[in-house]
């Protein structure tokens, strides 16, 4: 689901220009995002459903960390504190709590790309955090595409992960915003040369050509990425940490978490309430994203939940389909106006489905609309006609052919198979939200000390860090290069081994969670920021 900050500008520069419009919005991000809604719209990654969408285990009394969310950042944070834990010798105990089923929420709803933005905001996170720090976030961002590879290998998955090597094209169809992008790319060759030789500047003739692209073209840059089947990724996972850990791991779907209360007298731990019954834990782990707030008041406003829109089409007959030659893979990202854009990625299997997102730049108040939505049972029925329509635009209608042919039944005929939305988490300060959560952000005491996870190795010793809550969301729609790694290196936290996990090396700390970064966050402040493209 990227596209989402042009998105956020054309939202907000909308309702600055119209009070009702920025009243009423304002009283929708400071509300609560409320509970993921039951029966979502039928997304094309979740079907055929895992078989452990629906897998409910016991519902233990006590564990020793509870994370919230089933999605790939919950699922990272689950295997790192097991995997690390049960290394050292620790057996603890993981509970998961899905408000629906497995991998329901945006991790199973995106667009499947792992595509970092890198030269395209480099030059504003250098000048607000120093060079550094911006490639140290460029760096983490990069590092996704092996890392998830790494991790589908280490489980047997990586068939049904269908992770792919893609070569990934920002097509311009402006010639103004064409130019821009060359120079911010200028910029970025020269300060990150060890990402230099993955981008390649094409003219227009040539990348009609080479691409088989529209006529009226006018350029395109292609780097090194790649793409994922998302939700085979993550329920994959889960149900290998199921097979592993039986007597370790707890996955509770449809069992949503509907409060949380501090530690009392009596009882030193938090209090988590569920329909199925409650659970005590000395820590609370947040891997909701667009949901965040909803548990957490004091970030209403400081991340914002957020719908966008996804489709699965068939191709036309006449383009190209992927084979065993990896320059045959490809995803895009079509520019042809500054707000908005449209993202496009191809499977590998089946009908080689094209799973396009996007649509944001459509006429009306989609934008706002979008704003503060946790409605996913339903799209928006402007952008999924501009969806529907709009790839012979991209490609030519020569280029295109006749339409695709149904080969199974089981979804629309046509071109376009399915239509969906999910749920993002709008950071206001455009960067993930990493780390412990203080009292103040969580509106919650904290376990005492004594309540800590109890090691087996000796009399008073403890696994991991002080009792507490934390985080890792807010990711602006660049999930699938921010949420894995945040996951791991925030599990490295709960288990004190930051050291080990060597995070001062890779981890970038503009991320972590802070009082005063949570003070400074102001959802007017978004504007500002995103309009230094």
């Amino acid at each position: 689901m990227g596209n989402t900050l042009s998105l956020v500008r054309l939202a907000l520069t909308e309702f600055l220009d119209n009070l009702h419009t920025f009243q009423t919005l304002q009283a929708r991000i400071q509300g609560s995002p409320g509970l993921p809604l039951p029966n979502p719209s039928r997304s094309f990654w979740c079907y055929p459903p895992s078989p452990i969408a629906t897998h409910v285990s016991k519902l233990p009394t006590h564990a020793d960390f509870v994370v919230v969310g089933s999605g790939i950042t919950g699922t990272s944070v689950v295997r790192r504190l097991l995997d690390d834990a049960s290394a050292e010798g620790h057996d603890v105990s993981v509970v998961m709590l899905e408000a629906r089923d497995a991998c329901s929420g945006a991790s199973g709803r995106n667009g499947g790309h792992i595509t970092p933005p890198l030269y395209h905001d480099y030059i504003s996170l250098k000048r607000d955090h120093g060079q550094a720090v911006a490639q140290k976030m460029i760096k983490l961002r990069l590092a996704h595409l092996e890392e998830l590879r790494s991790v589908a290998e280490q489980e047997g998955i990586l068939a049904e992960s269908q992770w792919r090597e893609v070569d990934s094209l920002d097509v311009f169809y402006n010639s103004n915003m064409f130019e821009k992008a060359k120079t911010k790319i200028q910029t970025y060759k020269a300060d990150l040369p060890f990402d230099a030789e993955h981008h390649e500047v094409y003219e227009a003739k040539e990348a009609i050509e080479k691409y088989r692209l529209a006529s009226d073209t006018v350029g395109c840059i292609s780097s090194s990425a790649g793409a994922i089947h998302p939700y085979q990724f993550v329920t994959g996972i889960l149900a290998k940490l199921l097979s592993r850990y039986p007597d370790r791991f707890s996955l509770c779907t449809n069992t949503p978490c509907t409060s949380i209360s501090s530690p009392t007298g009596s009882n030193p731990y938090y209090t988590l309430s569920t329909p199925r019954g409650i659970i005590t834990t000395p820590h609370v782990i947040h891997a909701t994203n667009g949901w965040a707030a909803t548990l957490l008041e004091k970030l209403r406003g400081k991340i914002i939940p957020f719908r966008g829109n996804m489709s699965a089409q068939r191709p036309g007959q006449s383009l190209p389909i992927p084979d065993s030659n990896p320059t045959s893979h490809r995803s895009f990202v079509f520019y042809t106006r500054p707000m908005g854009y449209d993202y496009l990625t191809q499977l590998p299997t089946g009908e080689y489905e094209f799973m396009l997102g996007g649509g944001f730049a459509q006429d009306g108040d989609e934008g706002y609309e979008a704003m503060g939505n946790t409605d996913d049972t339903t799209y928006s029925t402007r952008i999924g006609t501009h969806l529907s329509g709009v790839l012979p635009r991209y490609f030519g209608e020569n280029n295109w052919g006749r339409e695709g042919v149904p080969l199974e039944g089981e979804w629309a005929e046509g071109r376009v198979k399915a239509l969906w939305s999910g749920i993002l988490g709008i950071s206001v300060d455009l960067i993930p939200w990493v780390g412990r959560l203080p009292c103040v952000i969580s509106g919650r005491s904290e376990p005492p000390l004594s309540s800590a996870v109890k090691s087996e190795k000796g009399e008073g010793m403890h696994v991991g860090a002080t009792p507490g809550e934390w985080i890792a969301a807010g990711y602006s729609g660049e999930g699938m290069v921010h949420a894995w790694l945040s996951g791991k290196a925030l599990a490295d936290m709960v288990l004190g081994r930051e050291l080990e996990g060597k995070l001062g090396e890779w981890f970038p700390d503009i991320m972590r969670v802070s009082e005063k970064r949570w003070k400074k966050a102001k959802a007017e402040n978004l504007l500002e920021a995103l309009n230094d493209d």
